[in-house]
């Protein structure tokens, strides 16, 4: 277990962390949330050993192998899939005792020493080493191809994600994530998911991905006010005792109950809208959870909307047999040659419209957004644009394009050079950019306040067409539920690809996908989307791992000293009774290996489904005595009637965790 006790930290004249005690079980998967500056990485930090508490001190037990992801990859030479297999530092460490032993002259000891080392490898997994890299960098969205490619071949991006594959592949007994699904797209991050939930040590996680937080965590712990309490169950948990907490604790109720008004007249307004579609149906339940959220919303400080449009042409645009890709042109001849994406669109935006684009990566979709945006012309066919159409375009590159050495109040000034300085002043306060912060050079801002300008500069254009591409990159939770409330909102017509499923489902009300270099409806919603990738795309990973691999040891290993790691089913000579029989249980160790954290995650989901029966059990009864709705008994009643909430949500989501870990076990078998 992990205990801070009495923990003290400051950095240079900033009290960070004041009397800390707080306990993390065995096995625990905890988000650690807290707002910017909190101390949520120099707690990383200490952890790992690269900072020290004032006062007071951190313990875990000194055997526990810790893993997390590095912040630089150095351009290296080395090809990804050995870059990756790097993190199974153990086997490494196996792999150079091995080579040592070899390079010393022939002796009995020597021969004895290289037979023990052999069955340590094999004790080490080394045989299925580069099966596991594989199915990691799959999953993480390398190609096969790719994973032969030198680690400087791909941009910073990717590194990070071969730095995460990294960290996956350490047989750790504590793994750190801090911000894990800033690199990712959506596909990546329901297979890290997954991965997740199937890691047997224990896990912290950073994010401020709601959706991801709440599929993985069992754990909350909240760094507020200079404290760390823990919070049994997944963020949206934390959240409603967050909440009980607040009205306990605080006068909010007038300002909850504004809240409350403002967003059901778009949660009605919503309803009437798109009653009938499938997704529109996760949209209304997302703003219902805006309204039963509403207290803890009213202690954000952080909230904009956007300006009405001032034009809504119908419709907004026309593709018709569009190819969207990019035109290269030759160092040596200078002709251009044409790499085509997505081919034969045949789509219009209508006003209103509300669309997500869906897809795996590399499929086209920030090429489709840049088509739209008319910053990459068509290779072919006929695109037209409504008369009065105003684009507003926010991706990444948009924000690197930000001058560094100039203000948040140059930038705006320089698209609205008549508007007087104190409007301009005044409507970038209501980003949060207030006093000097206003007139001071973007160059140290982080990334999440040059992405809060970026956006304020889309929005005081009052676009009658957002595109947004992966909007929330860089955003801390109360940034992302002001962007989210505020499309929610929005007038006009919006089209947005995001790997945070929360905004997804709150602001759009249908999804069309970008597949095989085409693009088309999706008739379902995010849930049948994660189907659809664990059945098609991600369903690569699994056939990979199930490949019988090449063992992952030294050339003169596999030639001379193990022949029998060579994959079976190369395999053409007849094999005798002994060979197969030796055969057959190499396959039951391999189907017993993967079984074996499956049903000892069955096991553990099955003794908290018994633990959270009692406990309803408990409060059931509570409720039932007659007393508890007494005047004297109120503020227990509401602690009951929040504490039942919460454990039959706990127990819906343990439930269903089960029955999906018995269908794996039934696919394996």
């Amino acid at each position: 277990m992990i205990r801070f006790l009495q923990v003290v930290l400051a950095r240079g004249t900033k009290p960070l962390f004041d009397s800390v005690d707080v306990t993390l079980n065995p096995g625990d998967k905890i988000g650690l949330i807290g707002s910017n500056g909190a101390g949520k990485s120099s707690l990383f930090a200490m952890l790992r050993g690269e900072l020290h508490p004032d006062q007071g001190s951190i313990e875990f037990p000194a055997k526990w192998q810790l893993a997390h992801v590095a912040q630089e990859t150095p351009a290296l030479d080395r090809s990804a899939i050995d870059y990756a297999i790097d993190g199974d530092v153990t086997l490494r460490k196996l792999e150079a005792q091995l080579a040592e032993l070899e390079a010393q002259p022939e002796s009995p000891e020597n021969g004895l020493a290289i037979g023990e080392m052999y069955g340590a490898l094999a004790d080490a997994d080394a045989y299925t080493v580069r099966s596991r890299g594989e199915q990691l960098l799959l999953g993480l969205g390398f190609s096969l191809d790719q994973m032969e490619q030198s680690v400087a071949n791909f941009s910073g991006g990717w590194r990070m994600r071969l730095n995460l594959a990294q960290a996956l592949m350490c047989k750790s007994d504590l793994l750190l994530l801090d911000e894990p699904t800033n690199h990712l797209d959506l596909d990546a991050i329901i297979w890290l998911e997954d991965w997740l939930k199937r890691y047997e040590g224990t896990l912290i996680i950073i994010s401020h991905d709601r959706d991801f937080l709440d599929e993985v965590v069992n754990v909350v712990v909240h760094i507020d006010e200079r404290k760390l309490k823990r919070y049994s169950g997944n963020y949206s948990a934390f959240e409603r005792q967050r909440i009980a907490q607040l009205i306990l604790a605080q006068g909010t109720i007038e300002k909850q109950n504004r809240k409350r008004a403002h967003l059901q007249s778009f949660i009605e307004r919503f309803k009437a809208k798109a009653s009938k579609a499938k997704q529109a149906q996760s949209r209304v339940k997302a703003l219902a959870k805006m309204e039963e959220l509403a207290p803890l919303r009213a202690q954000a400080e952080f909230s904009f909307e956007f300006r009405e449009p001032l034009s809504a042409p119908n419709p907004l645009l026309v593709m018709d047999d569009v190819d969207a890709g990019y035109r290269m042109e030759s160092q040596t001849d200078h002709s251009f040659t044409e790499k085509k994406i997505v081919s034969g669109i045949k789509f219009s935006l209508q006003t209103g419209q509300r669309i997500g684009l869906l897809g795996v990566n590399g499929a086209g979709k920030s090429t489709l957004i840049k088509t739209i945006a008319c910053e990459i012309a068509p290779l072919a066919g006929d695109m037209q644009t409504g008369k009065g159409l105003s684009i507003g375009y926010f991706a990444q590159h948009q924000v690197e394009m930000l001058r560094h050495d100039e203000s948040p109040l140059w930038h705006l000034a320089h698209i609205a050079p008549n508007v007087r300085e104190q409007e301009l002043r005044n409507f970038l306060g209501g980003f949060n950019f207030p006093g000097n912060m206003v007139t001071s050079p973007i160059a140290p801002f982080s990334g999440g306040e040059k992405a809060r300008l970026a956006l304020a500069m889309i929005v005081w254009q009052r676009p009658n067409l957002l595109l947004l591409d992966e909007p929330t990159n860089h955003l801390d939770l109360e940034t992302r539920e002001a962007l989210t409330e505020a499309l929610a909102q929005f007038e006009g017509t919006l089209v947005v690809v995001s790997h945070d499923r929360h905004l997804l489902r709150a602001t759009t009300d249908q999804f069309i996908i970008v597949a095989d270099g085409k693009l088309e409806p999706f008739d379902g919603d995010l849930d049948d989307y994660r189907d659809w990738l664990f059945k098609s795309k991600l369903a690569k990973a699994t056939a990979a791992s199930a490949t019988p691999p090449a063992a992952a040891l030294p050339e003169k290993t596999k030639k001379e000293k193990l022949p029998q790691a060579t994959p079976v089913a190369k395999a053409t000579a007849p094999v005798d009774d002994k060979e197969k029989r030796r055969l057959d249980a190499e396959e039951r160790q391999r189907l017993s290996a993967q079984r074996k954290p499956i049903e000892n995650l069955i096991k553990k989901l099955e003794d908290q489904m018994a633990k959270l029966n009692l406990r309803k059990q408990d409060i059931d009864a509570k409720l039932a005595d007659q007393t508890i709705y007494e005047d004297g008994n109120k503020e227990k009643l509401k602690a009951l009637l929040v504490d039942q909430a919460y454990l039959l949500k706990e127990l819906e989501q343990t439930e269903a965790d089960w029955l999906q870990q018995q269908e794996y076990l039934e696919l394996i078998a």
